[in-house]
């Protein structure tokens, strides 16, 4: 026999719009009632029609997390922390939210694809995260989505993503630019480097170009003329960074340093000087940036910029469930913090 909202109303003696408001978690209810009808939800087993309720509803219990890949440290700690500030008060059917990873692979049409479903879902929420694609066509049609879904009640938050202008989404933007820029100041300040290789990520991302900029800020403020041979793009993987390593080398080999797009293009970026007979840092000095868990125990530990993914993750969380006033504008930069180790040494002379 099924159990209907009439039968828990029943069971904790209260009346079926208390109990859908417990549920539904749209109105406040005396803590004492609420744990009430949990209590009785739960003695009775009740499952409410998810489907229905989004459609008597705005919006349903269903949140989006947009990712590049899940595999990738990156989006995989910011994802967890988000998840982790989208639940309910714990175990219970009222007030929970089923969080989704949506894992793009990178390919702009899968991103606007899982914004359809979702928009179709009503979900609560959703979060993009990491940079976007610069394409002026898909940045119009993510524009569009993401209006349609603020529209219908849902709440959209970008994190570590470039604002969307007049979408009503909020932006947790990162600071690549700048720590780009005092990675690679940092680099020039030892003294002796002025042939610096970077390994540039994907052209068509904005996180690329941002810290490509910040680079090359760096590099024109300190005088070093940039030479065209010293840029590369590859995937934000270890087997790009190893390969993009050995072409900068079949370019130049007298490079002294080189600055990778992230940790896990630096890991193969050492890995591959390490091949080619040359010592990190005594003969090349090798920077990263995100400061994922392994930086700290690589050998040598990597020079990085420490991005707060998870702190940003839970923030965004926080306020894509509504328990988090937006910043001021909508708009909120989170600055990295330059780690120096043991893989940014004193150049070969």
């Amino acid at each position: 026999m099924t159990v209907t909202l009439a039968d828990v109303a029943a069971r904790a003696q209260v009346s079926p719009a208390t109990v859908s408001r417990v549920l539904n978690g749209n109105y406040p209810v005396a803590a004492s009632t609420r744990e009430r009808v949990l209590r009785a939800v739960d003695e009775l087993d009740y499952v409410l029609n998810g489907p229905a309720s989004a459609l008597a509803a705005a919006t349903s219990d269903l949140v989006g997390i947009l990712v590049n890949d899940i595999a990738d440290p990156f989006f995989g700690i910011m994802a967890s922390a988000i998840q982790s500030e989208i639940g309910g008060p714990g175990g219970r059917a009222g007030g929970e939210r089923l969080a989704v990873v949506c894992n793009t692979g990178g390919s702009p049409e899968r991103e606007l694809t899982y914004l359809t479903l979702l928009q179709r879902q009503r979900a609560a929420a959703v979060v993009l995260t990491g940079g976007a694609v610069e394409d002026a066509p898909h940045a119009a049609a993510v524009g569009a989505k993401l209006r349609k879904l603020a529209e219908a009640g849902t709440r959209v938050v970008l994190c570590g993503r470039p604002p969307a202008p007049d979408t009503g989404a909020v932006a947790l933007t990162f600071d690549n630019r700048g720590g780009a820029r005092a990675l690679t100041d940092h680099l020039i300040g030892l003294g002796r480097h002025r042939r610096l290789g970077y390994i540039a990520g994907p052209g068509e991302r904005t996180t690329t170009r941002h810290r490509l900029e910040g680079h090359r800020a760096a590099l024109s403020a300190a005088g070093v003329e940039e030479d065209p041979r010293w840029t590369v793009h590859a995937r934000y993987d270890r087997r790009s960074g190893h390969e993009a390593t050995l072409e900068l080398l079949r370019r130049d080999p007298t490079l002294t340093a080189v600055v990778a797009a992230n940790d896990s293009v630096a890991l193969g970026a050492c890995a591959a000087l390490r091949e080619s007979g040359l010592r990190v840092p005594e003969d090349v000095s090798v920077a990263g940036f995100d400061d994922l868990p392994f930086s700290i125990d690589a050998v040598p530990s990597l020079t990085t910029v420490r991005l707060p993914l998870a702190e940003a993750g839970a923030r965004a969380g926080r306020i894509a469930m509504g328990r988090e006033e937006p910043p001021l504008g909508g708009v909120a930069s989170v600055r990295g913090e330059l780690m120096v180790r043991g893989s940014s040494g004193v150049p070969r002379g």
